[in-house]
């Protein structure tokens, strides 16, 4: 039998701790500035506390039902992965004014090559109507003179372990556009001396986009593969909001993809 848990709010003791507010802000007059600042202050965090744990319970239900990652698989999927950013709190949780290169968790970093630009990125809690990542990196550019900004991604070790010409590389996409803003993938696979690269136009229906990859179109040694990332490239953007709610990885052969 599972364990039992009671409402949150009394089980917790929120119930009390919304009361207090409530009651306190009955007449806010009375309320120095100092008191609104902390009880707006103590609100906010509870609300982001709130959010990650609705978050993380939303992943565990869909884990049970996609597998122990939430990712759901094609048939043959031989390899997925969802990036750190998607299922992993970053502290800070906000950066403005950002930097190139800009490292995030987990073997991420964000490049721009404006050399005068007003930007911001952070992490929020992915949206209910998200399915499987827990968080979602959202980019505000307010001014910008550069042409690009890149999220490049490290793939782990495992993606290249068995790696051959008959797989097929899909990168899906869940990213709500302010402006319809392209988004390009670029595979990126050393093997020896040389890196083998491979740009395709992210194709969106609505907000779910993807991306496919054939290697049977590349000429990577299979018996000296070293390394490979993934660049997601965002095509001038300015003036505009760009939330990417989710991206997932999956490596298949190509007959079963």
């Amino acid at each position: 039998m599972g364990q039992e848990f009671p409402g949150i709010f009394g089980g917790f003791g929120l119930g009390q701790t919304l009361k207090r507010w409530q009651r306190a802000l009955r007449a806010p007059e009375v309320l120095s500035s100092a008191d609104l600042k902390r009880i707006n202050g103590d609100i906010r965090s509870m609300r982001d506390r709130l959010d990650t744990m609705a978050a993380q319970s939303r992943s565990a239900l869909l884990a049970r039902s996609a597998g122990s990652d939430g990712i759901d698989r094609p048939d043959q999927c031989d390899w997925a992965t969802r990036p750190a950013p998607w299922r992993e709190e970053m502290r800070p949780r906000g950066m403005v004014g950002l930097s190139s290169p800009q490292p995030l968790p987990g073997g991420a970093t964000v490049f721009h090559d404006a050399n005068h630009t007003e930007m911001s990125l952070r992490q929020e809690t992915a949206p209910h109507w998200v399915q499987g990542a827990q968080f979602g990196l959202v980019l505000e550019v307010y001014r910008s003179d550069g042409s690009f900004v890149s999220f490049v991604q490290d793939l782990a070790p495992e993606a290249l372990a068995g790696l051959t010409r008959n797989h097929f590389i899909t990168v899906n996409l869940v990213a709500d556009r302010e402006q319809p803003v392209e988004i390009y993938a670029r595979l990126n696979i050393q093997h020896g001396p040389n890196v083998e690269q491979m740009v395709r136009q992210v194709d969106f229906e609505g907000t779910k986009g993807q991306a496919e990859f054939d290697l049977a179109y590349t000429k990577i040694n299979e018996k000296r593969l070293e390394k490979a990332w993934l660049d997601l490239i965002l095509e001038g953007p300015k003036m505009t909001r760009i939330a990417l709610w989710d991206m997932v990885v999956l490596r298949a052969p190509r007959a079963d993809f």
